[in-house]
């Protein structure tokens, strides 16, 4: 069964030629040109264009940009005093989403000192090795409130920093377990001595104690996040775990389609489609393959449309 069509989806290795495509496609504006530097014909990406309407937009937007690079420099001469000699030169990065006054939103040439595609990757990159927003804006050479900002603005980037933060929890948590170990001993040292006097109290104090602790001690407490809070009626308390119990299922929800997308990327069954399509076997010729026939090839064929099996000759075979 053929994998169902599905609008702009593209395998890993499509979306990273379509992104090299449209670099070449903003600094040329040639689109011939722009599918030989990957070695492949136009009507590759002619036809992604055709079948996908968002790769369609975004070649819209590389040819607008390549056209505005390769006139701006002509306006400048003229004296329009429109932009600068940097901000002429034809760039290949894709163009920044940008809201503009009124509301509406803009593509719009990427400049100097702006975040871009690079600067969120070595943001993410760090964020996914120490979990620290702040270090890793600084690593990246922004400040943290502009990548709190494109989370704000972007769902896709929002996404990817909430997986690299998750991945750097991870990696922070697994470190600090390490301590957390009894074979760490690093918290045990109490354990070695002898214990103090327990103070003087009356049999009433006690069982006082022993009330407030007997939950902790025998595993039985609620747990913090799901206890009712001071002063919260019993419609907001329902409200918050319900709100929390949904919030735990689209994580699951994202983390399957995640998955999904893997699965799907390496041909394996997924939910949507149960049945991939099953990879071409490549046969070799029949000229290479030995050992199939026990015919003898050097004994004379006295009649050549009648064929040998074994060595013999039906007519042979009979005779004998």
């Amino acid at each position: 069964m053929p994998r169902p069509f599905t609008p702009d989806k593209f395998t890993r290795r499509q979306a990273a030629q379509n992104a090299v495509f449209l670099a070449a496609l903003r600094r040329t504006g040639n689109v011939r040109e722009a599918a030989s530097t990957l070695g492949y014909n136009r009507s590759t990406f002619t036809k992604r264009r055709a079948a996908h309407p968002a790769f369609a937009a975004r070649w819209n937007a590389a040819l607008v940009m390549a056209n505005a690079a390769l006139k701006l420099p002509s306006r400048l001469r003229e004296g329009s005093g429109e932009g600068s000699a940097k901000n002429a030169a034809i760039s290949s990065e894709p163009p920044t989403t940008t809201r503009t006054a009124n509301g509406r939103l803009q593509l719009r040439r990427p400049t100097a000192n702006r975040l871009d595609h690079a600067a969120e990757q070595a943001f993410l990159t760090a964020l996914s090795a120490t979990a620290n927003v702040r270090l890793s804006a600084a690593a990246a050479g922004f400040s943290h409130s502009a990548f709190y900002a494109r989370r704000k603005a972007s769902p896709a980037f929002a996404r990817e920093m909430r997986l690299a933060l998750a991945a750097g929890y991870e990696q922070v948590e697994s470190a600090l377990i390490a301590g957390f170990l009894p074979g760490a001993h690093d918290h045990d040292a109490w354990r070695h001595n002898d214990p103090p006097p327990i103070p003087p109290m009356t049999a009433n104090q006690a069982l006082q104690l022993l009330h407030l602790h007997n939950r902790t001690v025998h595993l039985q407490e609620e747990p913090p996040h799901i206890r009712r809070r001071r002063g919260e009626s019993s419609e907001a308390h329902s409200y918050r775990l319900t709100a929390m119990y949904e919030a735990r299922q689209a994580l699951e929800r994202e983390a399957f389609d995640l998955a999904e997308a893997a699965r799907n990327e390496r041909g394996e069954p997924t939910l949507t489609n149960p049945y991939p399509a099953a990879r071409p076997v490549h046969l070799p010729a029949l000229d290479q393959v030995t050992g199939w026939s026990k015919a003898d090839p050097t004994k004379v064929a006295h009649d050549p449309d009648v064929a040998l099996f074994g060595g013999w000759r039906l007519k042979d075979w009979k005779g004998a």
